[in-house]
């Protein structure tokens, strides 16, 4: 009896500290659930991204001017963001060629016989006249003789094109540099020949970069008389009195 009595009572004591068990917790809410309730909502009839869709596909049918606004405003901020990348690149490759061309001409130095013929009257001294005044310069002298070419074309290919007033005189204003430096620089026994030779290039250029210019005083027209049209037709109202009553 007493063995029964132990070991019901160890049993007992060994059920004490068995683990109670723990309730369970509620099922977690999904995530983003919320997300997905609106992307179903939206997709619904007459939601936001069902009708954003339907604008869409609509938008080639109805053309630029009647398609919905949001569209016109993303294609038109596109358009514009495409332009100004491409003027941004544009004007890269520009200031590049610009930047080559004018560091990759050959080096201007005083007499150095780069020309031949007639040309060279005028090329040399001015190539000699750029190189002795442009040592104190911040640029070297290949770049002011790029510059004084490029100046040349511009103003004979625009005055030709253009006919501006402004053009021409940059072109005047060339030629007269072209002389001076060419008079300065070449030697006395021949300046005289060699300063001729300038201002006949230059003049048969000009009449390519003045073309239309002429010195002949505009005559002002007096102005044409008003014209009036006019109505021989005239309507006049005559009122007749009324008979007398018997």
């Amino acid at each position: 009896m007493q063995s029964n009595d132990h070991t019901h009572g160890q049993n007992r004591q060994e059920l004490a500290y068995l683990p109670v068990p723990f309730p369970k917790a509620p099922p977690k809410e999904l995530r983003f659930a919320a997300l997905h309730a609106w992307w179903d909502t939206a997709w619904e009839e007459d939601g936001v991204l069902h009708n954003m869709w339907a604008d869409i596909l609509s938008a080639p049918g109805a053309g630029l001017r009647h398609m919905a606004p949001w569209i016109r405003a993303v294609l038109m901020t596109a358009g514009v963001s495409f332009a100004v990348l491409m003027a941004q690149a544009a004007g890269e490759v520009l200031l590049d060629a610009l930047h080559q061309l004018l560091t990759a001409v050959p080096t201007v130095q005083v007499g150095v016989d780069t020309s031949s013929g007639v040309a060279a009257v005028v090329d040399q001294p001015v190539r000699t006249y750029i190189a002795q005044h442009s040592a104190g310069l911040p640029v070297e002298a290949s770049t002011v003789y790029t510059l004084w070419l490029l100046t040349g074309l511009v103003g004979l290919v625009l005055g030709y094109l253009s006919r501006n007033n402004g053009v021409r005189a940059l072109w005047a204003a060339h030629g007269a540099a072209t002389v001076g430096m060419v008079g300065t620089a070449t030697p006395d026994a021949s300046r005289a020949v060699a300063v001729g030779l300038a201002v006949l290039a230059w003049a048969s250029l000009s009449a390519f970069a003045l073309r239309g210019l002429t010195l002949r005083r505009r005559v002002g027209y007096p102005a044409r008389p008003a014209v009036t049209a006019a109505r021989p037709e005239v309507y006049v109202y005559v009122t007749t009195p009324a008979a007398p009553a018997d």
